[in-house]
């Protein structure tokens, strides 16, 4: 089991660079299963969660690999395997984004209910309902959804309940084969959306609207491949700069999603930390004062996202004041609150909001990270806390975060990776 070791109290100094969006990896690399013809994919960050969704293409017969550091090409020629299995799907939520694409390119797919990080009910029925709206029957046995269509997919209106990404996802890939004409009311807005939906124009499909909660979709026979290159992580560009600002530092990131950034770059502005943009690059300065508290409210885009919750949480544990952090997406995305405690920090949680007493330092403990965010909530728990801070479960991390080692030790951190046992 691997874990980390970190020695805190360093700010931390210089320049970071941002990897590629691993959200908008995901779903364009199930979007290759809508061609016979290579996809080419560039800046892919390698995570573990990109080489699950590898082996879920491969086990479905496609081609499906790195051909260089960040270039992926998929050739999804040969699918000889219309069933997504359990082992894998349940490990990662995001494989159950091939449902869509297969149905769509083959008629017919099998999918197992997906897995992914423990932060509460993500339910499947929005991906389903869209579907069906296409004309697909649905069939739920045995642990896998089974979804069949006679002849094509049929463009129609899909009304989301609630705008889910994923689902928003699947419905995008799944219309755009469709025979005719579709609408997404209530879709999800996040960049990765639009991200998805370029890509998708550039195989060929007619998309408007990707980025607002209306899309319309002409549905094309067929697609083609694509060369492509990924947008720039936002999170991870979110948590560099938090952690930044945690460590009363001085960071440099570069990779061109300050536009992406706005509200979480408000929020560290009143944090007390200088923000400022120049072309693609975001230079946060903290002057070496400790951050203000600043509350938090989690909302879809463009609001705070849900995934840098876990990271200003542990920014406001050493701030000066008191704040309160809520969480408005997913329930049970709380569970960092009993390791950072663990830390020395003051916090008080009802499920929902937590409030959090600033205290003017954190001490080094043994931790351990219970889902992807929380994973980096600690590793920032621990870049501020004196003394040694041991982070068991890192595998979270590697789920999200390409070198993270690297990139804090290029910075001034004192971290490593060891194995014990």
């Amino acid at each position: 089991m691997e874990k980390l070791r970190i020695r805190g109290g360093r700010p931390l100094r210089g320049h970071v660079p941002i990897s590629g969006a691993k959200n908008a990896s995901l779903p364009v690399l199930a979007a290759a299963l809508l061609t016979a013809e290579p996809v080419k994919v560039s800046n892919v960050p390698r995570l573990r969660d990109v080489h699950t969704m590898l082996d879920v293409l491969q086990a479905l017969g496609a081609s499906a690999s790195f051909c260089s550091e960040d270039e992926v090409i998929v050739k999804a020629d040969t699918i000889d395997n219309l069933k997504a299995p359990y082992d894998l799907v349940k490990t990662m939520r995001a494989s159950f984004l091939v449902l869509g694409p297969l149905l769509a390119r083959f008629q017919f797919v099998e999918v197992s209910l997906p897995g992914g990080c423990a932060i509460g009910t993500r339910p499947i029925d929005q991906h389903l309902k869209a579907l069906e709206a296409l004309g697909a029957t649905i069939e739920l046995k045995e642990g896998y959804v089974t979804a069949k269509i006679d002849g094509r997919l049929r463009g129609s209106l899909i009304d989301m309940d609630i705008a889910t990404v994923t689902g928003t996802q699947n419905a995008l890939m799944a219309a755009s084969l469709a025979e005719g004409d579709s609408t997404i009311v209530n879709a999800a807005r996040e960049p990765e959306i639009h991200a998805l939906a370029a890509v998708l124009n550039d195989m060929g499909a007619e998309i408007e609207g990707a980025g607002s909660d209306v899309i319309h979709i002409k549905g094309k026979e067929s697609l083609h491949g694509c060369d492509t290159r990924l947008m720039p992580d936002r999170i991870e560009a979110g948590t560099f700069l938090i952690a930044g600002a945690a460590t009363r530092g001085c960071i440099t990131i570069n990779g061109g999603c300050h536009d992406l950034l706005d509200a979480p770059l408000a929020k560290l502005r009143q944090s007390g930390a200088e923000v400022t943009v120049d072309g693609d690059y975001i230079q946060l300065d903290t002057r070496g004062k400790r951050p203000r508290a600043v509350d938090i409210r989690t909302a879809t885009y463009p609001g705070v996202p849900t995934d840098l919750q876990a990271q200003f949480l542990a920014l406001n544990c050493v701030a000066d004041g008191t704040s309160r952090v809520t969480e408005t997406i997913f329930e049970n995305r709380f569970m960092h609150v009993p390791e950072l405690s663990r830390l020395g920090a003051s916090i008080e949680s009802d499920g929902t909001t937590a409030t959090i007493q600033g205290v003017p330092s954190l001490r080094g403990a043994n931790i351990m990270a219970t889902d992807l965010r929380a994973s980096s909530c600690l590793v920032i728990g621990g870049l501020v806390a004196s003394g040694e801070t041991i982070v068991d479960r890192v595998y979270h991390l590697d789920r999200g975060y390409e070198h993270i080692e690297a990139k804090l030790t290029a910075v001034g951190a004192d971290i490593h990776r060891f194995n014990e046992g």
